[in-house]
């Protein structure tokens, strides 16, 4: 059972072997990634050898992809929050996922997730 889901910047942490980071990690449950932070975490790679490693980091994890449901939830939270809290699309779409299976999204990014899924963004280390 998924406990949880991982945001880009928990992976960033991770790849860049943060040791609280991994030390949270070790002692955690089965997490998963949306597509789109997949998308996200390959597209920052800077080369090759790079983006192997991010591939083999990504690996480990299960991988959920938006449905059209959570689709049509990320247009409406970009409508509602966009100007406001200038939230953008991916972590709509990303925020998308949790909403709808009410867990977990393990973030560093409270501030552009909170407004849209509440408590089930979490801050989880420093």
């Amino acid at each position: 059972m998924i406990g949880g889901i991982l945001d880009t910047t928990i992976l960033i942490h991770l790849f860049r072997k943060y040791q609280p980071a991994i030390q949270w990690l070790n002692t955690q449950q089965q997490y998963a990634v949306t597509s789109v932070t997949w998308l996200e975490l390959m597209e920052g790679t800077s080369n090759k050898q790079n983006q192997s490693q991010c591939k083999k980091l990504l690996s480990q994890f299960q991988i959920l992809y938006p449905t059209s449901f959570d689709q049509q939830w990320a247009m409406q939270q970009l409508e509602s929050f966009q100007f406001s809290h200038h939230i953008g699309k991916e972590d709509c779409l990303i925020g998308s996922v949790a909403y709808r299976l009410q867990i977990p999204l393990y973030t560093h990014n409270l501030k552009d997730l909170s407004p849209i899924i509440g408590k089930l963004a979490i801050k989880p280390y420093t």
